[in-house]
């Protein structure tokens, strides 16, 4: 009976995780979830540079939602290990919605003729509520996923997690681009406001997940430095956590995509949106080929060669005049951030105690997820101090410069296997 169970055959099954029901409706969810906010993403980047005509004011996006964000990662580690994932997830969800509607009032207010300095004002401020949600919702995603598939499956459940947010990403970031240009800002919010909402019907239908962890056991501080201790004292966690932390903030070369686009490679709104996919469309690819065959051996030492692999990509996407040229290297800068983001997220699930998992996804929430927004302010700054083109190729540059550092540094990382 053991060999024909779907945990039994995990290791054979690539659709074991997602024959479980619960787990589906997650990912789906989920799906309609992410794509609502990467086509929010997308859509702020370009309505606020129409507005503006400044790099630097997409930059200011990115600290808008990394600083809550921070601020509130470790204390939002501990809640989320004592609180019910599923009500988070509904409450997140929830509070996001309300977050686009406030973004779609502003785009109608601002066609009835209010002025640009309220409309970018109002954008800056919903943008920083929704870093304070992600510092929730973004690690309730991931923590759940131990509550719902046996830990024999964890791995395929990964990658499939990872799949189903980044096909949501691509899927996001390039119908933003054509609805903008169909349907324009007010439109574009209309469908983002209906996904999400869609998205929160699917997470409602989940099974109550309680608490693994005890509120009584500790204190709030003691818990946020008991997670922290963990990530520091675990070192494949935090060489994979810090490797890709600094890749990404030198290497964030998608925040400028919409001044390569409109000014440099002069595409237009829809040539935009597929630029804006071209990674994600690469990182599905290498995600799908990854779930129907698995890294079998030196997972650390591939993670290096992804991320150095990711840098030279940046600098051949910032040397480009060819949009087909600049669609390839971003292409190909996602199919080596899939892998990296496979072997980080296998590395968590696997590494992680049942109930720690809320405060270390937090810490990888606080790494990973807010180094793309100060990646994009970072990318703001340089652009305007050094220019957009020189600004993209010295971050491919120091990119490179952690890689080479981070492969003497971690050895444990670099021959890791799983």
């Amino acid at each position: 009976m053991n060999e024909t169970s779907p945990i039994a055959q995990a290791q054979h099954d690539p659709m074991a995780s997602i024959r479980l029901p619960e787990f589906r409706n997650l990912m789906i969810g989920r799906f309609l979830f992410i794509m609502a906010l990467r086509m929010m993403a997308t859509l702020v980047g370009w309505w606020l540079y129409e507005l503006t005509n400044d790099p630097l004011a997409m930059g200011l996006v990115g600290l808008a939602e990394a600083v809550p964000a921070i601020s509130l990662a470790l204390y939002s580690g501990h809640v989320i290990d004592l609180s019910d994932k599923r009500k988070l997830l509904i409450r997140g969800v929830s509070f996001y919605l309300c977050c686009a509607a406030i973004l779609l009032f502003l785009s109608w207010a601002f066609s009835k003729g209010t002025t640009k300095v309220w409309v970018v004002s109002g954008i800056y401020i919903a943008i920083f509520f929704t870093g304070i949600i992600r510092s929730f919702t973004g690690p309730s995603f991931s923590a759940i996923l131990a509550q719902i598939v046996p830990r024999q499956l964890l791995a395929n459940a990964t990658t499939w997690s990872q799949g189903t947010w980044l096909t949501a990403s691509v899927t996001g970031h390039a119908t933003a681009g054509f609805l903008i240009a169909a349907i324009h800002t007010t439109g574009t919010l209309i469908v983002i406001c209906s996904l999400i909402a869609a998205g929160l019907f699917f997470i409602y239908s989940l099974l109550p997940k309680p608490p693994v962890a005890r509120a009584g056991d500790k204190k709030t501080w003691e818990s946020v430095q008991e997670g922290i201790r963990f990530v520091f004292q675990t070192k494949e966690i935090l060489g994979a956590l810090t490797l890709d932390l600094f890749a990404v903030l030198f290497g964030g070369a998608v925040a400028m995509v919409p001044v390569f686009a409109k000014d440099i490679l002069k595409v237009g709104p829809i040539g935009f949106g597929w630029l804006n996919a071209a990674a994600d469309i690469g990182a599905i690819l290498i995600i799908v080929t990854l779930t129907f065959f698995p890294m079998k051996k030196a997972q650390g030492r591939k993670l290096f060669y992804a991320v150095g692999g990711f840098g030279i990509c940046i600098i051949i996407f910032a040397l480009s005049r060819a949009f087909w040229l600049s669609f390839i290297a971003l292409l190909f800068s996602g199919v080596l951030d899939g892998i990296s983001v496979v072997v980080r997220g296998t590395i968590l699930q696997l590494k992680t105690p049942d109930d720690m998992r809320g405060r270390v996804l937090s810490v990888n929430s606080m790494f990973i997820n807010s180094s793309n927004e100060i990646g994009q302010f970072e990318s703001g700054v340089a652009a305007r101090l050094m220019g957009t083109i020189p600004s993209v190729v010295f971050g491919g540059c120091m990119t490179l410069v952690v890689v080479i550092v981070t492969w003497y540094k971690a050895r444990t990382l670099r021959e890791m296997e799983y």
